[in-house]
């Protein structure tokens, strides 16, 4: 893997967020650098919007892009219950503002009026889905004072949530399969016995991660599909040692598969080739980047 043209790309394009972050990551740069440019994607509603997430560039705040900035405060080991990002993200799911009252939803109807990928269209008839409800329930459990209708309102949920995927196992979106390792994850160092068997929930992810993974890596280069690294951010993830395979083999994937400038090829496309999405391209470099590099250097370190 060529980390300078990496970095070069990055330093030539990414969003000051981008740019911050991957200073914070490899460079020894400022977390606070990070959330300040992330606050710029926080609406006074508490919520996130302004294409935080590139492919919708919707400025309202949606559940989505609220689960893309909690991504960004756990990825910078924020743990300050009181910070005004933290504090934003659970008044908004609290205000009930996009909440259907079991999920809060995966598409709204204010997509429709901003540039975006297809996959964002509001569906009036919207199935159910815990992308990204299952996160966020996390999130509410870490983050929440307990003694809060918020807090209360998540151990609710949590419940209904473990009952949906016990009964839709094994699933079929990845996505969806991600958000609740993240729920998982979230809920390894918090008391909630009662609410959850978390032995069986581990067994099950250990289960249906191997399920999902896509095995047929001709077909990494050139479709969307389900890598390890969507799952497991290092070797101290539980899900690690039983895909110490496929997880050394991404690590090759990416070295073997990088391109000159520095990027990785986006495998997906919003259909037409509107100005916006060459611009959401760019940004996705960026991010992939960060993944990428993120993901072998993690591989990289002992347990």
């Amino acid at each position: 893997m060529n980390y300078k043209t990496a970095k070069d790309f990055i330093y030539k394009n990414a969003r000051p967020l981008d740019l911050a972050r991957w200073k914070y990551l490899f460079e020894g740069g400022s977390k606070n650098d990070v959330l300040e440019a992330l606050s710029v994607y926080q609406n006074e509603d508490g919520g996130f919007g302004h294409a935080l997430e590139p492919d919708c560039w919707n400025p309202n705040s949606a559940p989505v892009q609220a689960w893309v900035a909690t991504e960004i405060i756990k990825e910078t080991k924020l743990e300050d219950k009181a910070h005004p990002l933290i504090q934003g993200i659970l008044r908004y799911l609290d205000s009930g503002i996009d909440f259907n009252g079991h999920t809060w939803l995966n598409t709204i109807p204010s997509n429709d009026g901003y540039p975006h990928a297809p996959w964002w269209n509001y569906e009036v008839d919207e199935a159910v889905s815990y992308n990204p409800t299952a996160c966020l329930i996390g999130f509410v459990m870490k983050f929440a004072d307990e003694e809060s209708s918020l807090y209360k309102l998540a151990c609710k949920l949590l419940k209904e949530a473990y009952a949906y995927f016990k009964n839709s196992f094994p699933m079929v979106s990845m996505h969806t399969v991600s958000c609740f390792v993240e729920l998982y994850e979230y809920l390894k160092d918090s008391s909630v016995d009662t609410l959850v068997d978390m032995a069986e929930f581990k067994s099950l992810l250990h289960k249906q991660i191997q399920h999902i993974i896509t095995q047929d890596t001709s077909k990494w280069a050139v479709e969307y599909v389900c890598k390890p690294s969507l799952f497991i951010n290092d070797k101290s993830s539980e899900f690690y040692m039983e895909n110490k395979e496929i997880c050394d083999y991404e690590c090759q994937f990416i070295s073997q598969t990088q391109k000159e400038d520095g990027t990785w090829a986006i495998t997906w496309t919003w259909e037409e080739e509107t100005e916006e999405w060459h611009i959401s391209k760019n940004w996705w470099k960026s991010d992939w980047i960060i993944k990428n590099v993120k993901f072998v250097e993690a591989m990289k370190s002992s347990l």
